[in-house]
């Protein structure tokens, strides 16, 4: 008899919305480290900078049911000047990045809320491997930098494609993709 390998069980949903909740927030920082200090060596033990002093956290939440389970999903977002906001720190939990979905609704909450609160230009910089995703989302280069020995580029969202989010501590919710 064959044993199957085991597959970690997957939720059907995720909730992506602003991190309201201490575990939420810790779940956030803790998934950073995960991604960005252990996975990708980029940081020495903790990513967190001056940022996280104003920033606002977002959290993809792998539901069962109606009950948040685990954050499998970050970005944060912040106001640099009037105007004029900053998306950073996006990172997936490496066994949910299949999902497809996680990260572009993410994205798609940072900037759809900060278009709420009067955003007229939204900015990131993202790594190179990650240009695909985001020119996909609508986002243009406007630049080329490195950062932390990576090159990463600058990209613009196109605000037409992101309506405003009234709601965003509601959020939206993840769908995984259906496979091919």
């Amino acid at each position: 008899m064959m044993i199957e390998p085991f597959s970690p069980f997957l939720a059907s949903e995720y909730q992506v919305k602003f991190a309201a909740s201490r575990w939420e927030r810790e779940g956030s920082h803790a998934l950073r480290r995960a991604v960005f200090c252990a996975e990708q060596d980029l940081f020495s033990g903790d990513d967190r900078d001056g940022v996280d002093d104003y920033a606002i956290p977002i959290v993809a939440l792998s539901m069962l049911g109606v009950a948040a389970d685990k954050v499998v999903g970050t970005v944060r977002i912040h106001e640099e000047e009037k105007g004029l906001w900053w998306g950073s720190r996006l990172a997936v939990d490496r066994d949910y990045r299949r999902i497809g979905a996680l990260g572009a609704t993410l994205i798609r909450l940072a900037v759809s809320s900060a278009n709420a609160m009067g955003c007229h230009t939204f900015l990131a910089h993202v790594q190179e491997q990650n240009g695909v995703l985001f020119r996909r989302l609508h986002w243009h280069v406007i630049g080329e930098v490195e950062l932390m020995g990576r090159r990463h580029f600058k990209m613009q969202a196109d605000l037409a494609y992101y309506p405003p989010c009234f709601s965003p501590e509601h959020g939206f919710v993840a769908l995984p993709r259906k496979a091919a």
